[in-house]
């Protein structure tokens, strides 16, 4: 049986159609922080069950709901969410942790590191500079995680 995460980041207040329809099915979602306005966990929530963190962007009142980091356990496998890469302050090989999920950059990034998973499913909000609007899915079985990133916009 295969449980798949949808993992998205710095929406800075936008949900596009197309990151709706790619989150579509999948059991949970995680943003990455910089969420911008509480309606977009709001209309995610609408999707699936969302563990969200908050991202230097989201200063309002309605963001101290949100925590810094968060540690989650999903499909029997640990995950680790911060917005910036930069700040991790734990050793996630010695905590046991297999995914780091983190945005900030709106760089997209897989690298598996000693056995745990970086992904950054770079930005599905505002299109930056040249960089492209992504989010990425992980697909969590007994024996593997395979994740897979998504364009949100061609060109």
């Amino acid at each position: 049986m295969t449980f798949r995460i949808g993992i998205i980041s710095d929406t800075h207040g936008l949900l596009r159609p197309e990151a709706v329809r790619c989150l579509a099915g999948v059991d949970h979602i995680i943003h990455g922080g910089d969420i911008g306005l509480p309606e977009i966990i709001t209309a995610l929530r609408g999707i699936a069950p969302v563990t969200a963190i908050r991202g230097n962007v989201d200063t309002g009142g309605w963001a101290v709901e949100y925590t810094e980091t968060k540690l989650v356990h999903l499909a029997g496998r640990a995950i680790y969410v911060l917005h910036d890469l930069k700040t991790l302050q734990i050793d996630p090989v010695l905590q046991g942790i297999d995914l780091i999920v983190s945005g900030h950059s709106h760089v997209p990034r897989m690298e598996t590191v000693d056995g745990v998973l970086y992904l950054n499913p770079g930005s599905a909000g505002p299109r930056r500079f040249k960089l492209p609007v992504t989010l990425a899915t992980v697909d969590i079985t007994r024996d593997r995680i395979q994740p897979s990133m998504r364009s949100l916009v061609s060109g």
